[in-house]
């Protein structure tokens, strides 16, 4: 039987900032969209950073088309040059954008997408699979089921899957044993006071979000004294101030400052060069091992160490992805970390995001893999091109875009 493509919806994977614009941008074109979110709640991922900074200002950090829907509603912009935390950007942002009544009919929560694939098309098979909808095998409340879809966003980000403490890439030796004692990402350690005061405290990671972790340790430790904050890098250099004075992205600067002028005060403690490769319980604390040189016993360990996309729910689907950060291919070479920081990423779009699988677009911080440098403000563009060329003959030319620095949302 012959199924219409166009008369089926777009599926878009994620209900965070870039899953949502994906939506209004998908309306305003007159598509109609469905949209999963696996969580109890939009913007579950920046929940979970919530208390963090962002180093972008507003102005970079809202969609316009998104804002034109919210000011139907009579939403008030939040002041272009401040600063928000991620639960600001959820709570005056993200939350009305979901709760707009064009958006909340096609927004499905605590439903997860366990994989995507073409309706009777394996990996293998290629005959006919460029006119097969999308399948998308879904559990919710109401169990499993089959989704079709005409195609496929996936904006689900990366936070779920942080990197480990491991120097090859894998976990260390006794990592996942020891993981009741780890948190990975950037905990709210002022929140969760008793986990950490007085405690000896490690942070593992060389960007920002160790540097807010590092940070937020020390004001405990002000308080409680027989705290020991100690901060693991690979590199030797503990120089962090790497942004220019005059900064797009000021509040980045800020805390390269801070954090520098804590090193200098000797208020942590640094061990340079790390590699953990083994990690081992010793009376009630743990020990890390750095090839021949072991550590002093800690109590925690924050695991700022990056985040790696989760591409199991596309293994059968066709991709195009470089075999280092991850990202599609033709992405890799602008967001290179070795190459790129945040804020120095030219903007992209259709051409760069595209796979051998027509109609299967990964945006926003997944689409840039393991690499740490994602702009925000790059987010949407992306967004904006990939609808605006969804349902065209020519899926291979990318809208124009500018190569000015945008705000980032990377902590680390």
């Amino acid at each position: 039987m012959h199924i219409e493509l166009t008369n089926l919806p777009v599926a878009v994977i994620g209900a965070g900032p870039i899953g949502l614009s994906a939506v209004a941008h998908l309306l305003k074109r007159g598509y109609t969209p469905i949209l999963f979110e696996a969580d109890n709640q939009v913007g579950a991922n920046l929940a979970r950073w919530g208390h963090v900074r962002m180093f972008s200002p507003w102005i970079y950090n809202i969609d316009d088309t998104s804002a034109a829907l919210l000011k139907q509603q009579g939403w008030r912009e939040p002041v272009a040059n401040e600063f928000p935390t991620g639960k600001e950007l959820l709570e005056q942002y993200v939350a009305p954008l979901a709760s707009h009544p064009a958006i909340t009919p096609h927004l499905q929560l605590n439903t997860q997408v366990e994989s995507v694939s073409r309706l009777n098309h394996d990996l293998l098979r290629t005959k006919g699979r460029a006119e097969a909808p999308f399948v998308l095998r879904v559990s919710g409340p109401e169990g499993e089921r089959d989704v079709i879809a005409q195609a496929v966003i996936d904006a689900s980000g990366t936070y779920q899957t942080p990197n480990w403490l491991g120097t090859h890439g894998i976990p260390a030796l006794g990592e996942r044993a020891a993981a009741d004692a780890i948190a990975y990402g950037v905990p709210n350690i002022l929140a969760a006071r008793e986990e950490y005061a007085n405690k000896t405290v490690l942070v593992v990671g060389g960007g920002h979000s160790a540097f807010n972790a590092l940070q937020d340790l020390v004001l405990l430790a002000d308080e409680s004294k027989e705290m020991r904050v100690l901060w693991g890098i690979r590199s030797s250099s503990t120089h962090v101030v790497r942004s220019p004075v005059n900064d797009e992205l000021q509040e980045r600067r800020r805390l390269e400052v801070r954090i520098q002028e804590l090193l200098e005060q000797g208020r942590i403690e640094v061990f340079s060069e790390l590699e953990i490769d083994a990690i081992h319980p010793e009376d009630n604390q743990l020990i890390v091992h750095s090839g021949s040189r072991t550590l002093p016993p800690v109590d925690r360990i924050i695991a700022a160490t990056g985040f790696r996309p989760n591409l199991n729910l596309l293994a059968e689907l066709r991709t195009s992805l470089d075999p280092a950060t991850q990202s599609p291919i033709r992405l890799a070479p602008l967001i290179d970390p070795n190459l790129h920081s945040c804020g120095s990423v030219p903007e992209h779009g259709l051409t760069e995001l595209s796979h051998p699988e027509p109609g299967l677009f990964i945006l926003g911080i997944k689409s840039y893999g393991r690499a740490p440098t994602f702009l925000l403000r790059t987010g949407y563009k992306q967004v904006a091109s990939v609808v605006s060329a969804l349902g065209t003959s020519d899926m291979s030319v990318t809208t124009q875009t500018d190569t000015a620095p945008a705000a980032s949302t990377c902590q680390g």
